[in-house]
């Protein structure tokens, strides 16, 4: 697997991890302290926040998975992949491409934008 493939398998795993106690420790593992997160709905900075984020995806969502979708690609620090959150095995409803800046290894930002969100009620 490549070094971009690696690194977005690993981010993934974390949006995915509903035990809380082993997504801090793939937080800590895959984020540096300071890393930050932002998409158009939320935005976050350190561990602490960043689970948050995604306790609060998890809690809206429930059930759904994230998958990757397409190739992680990447130059130097800099990581862009696509992905989908859905049923496990079915569609996404919603889509989006992540942007990330590594830092020693480790994800020190992440900017997201979502391609496909549900319509609203």
């Amino acid at each position: 697997m490549s070094d971009a493939a690696t690194h977005a398998e690993r981010y993934i795993a974390i949006w995915n991890e509903t035990d809380p106690a082993r997504r801090r420790a793939l937080l800590a593992a895959a984020w540096t302290e300071t890393g930050t997160y932002a998409d158009p709905l939320m935005a976050g900075t350190g561990h602490a926040q960043i689970d948050g984020l995604v306790a609060a995806v998890q809690s809206r969502f429930p059930g759904m998975r994230f998958r990757l979708t397409g190739r992680p690609d990447g130059h130097g620090d800099h990581l862009r992949f696509t992905w989908a959150l859905g049923p496990e095995g079915g569609e996404g409803l919603v889509e989006g491409t992540d942007f990330a800046t590594l830092e020693a290894g480790r994800l020190a930002r992440v900017t997201g934008f979502l391609d496909r969100v549900p319509a609203s009620p």
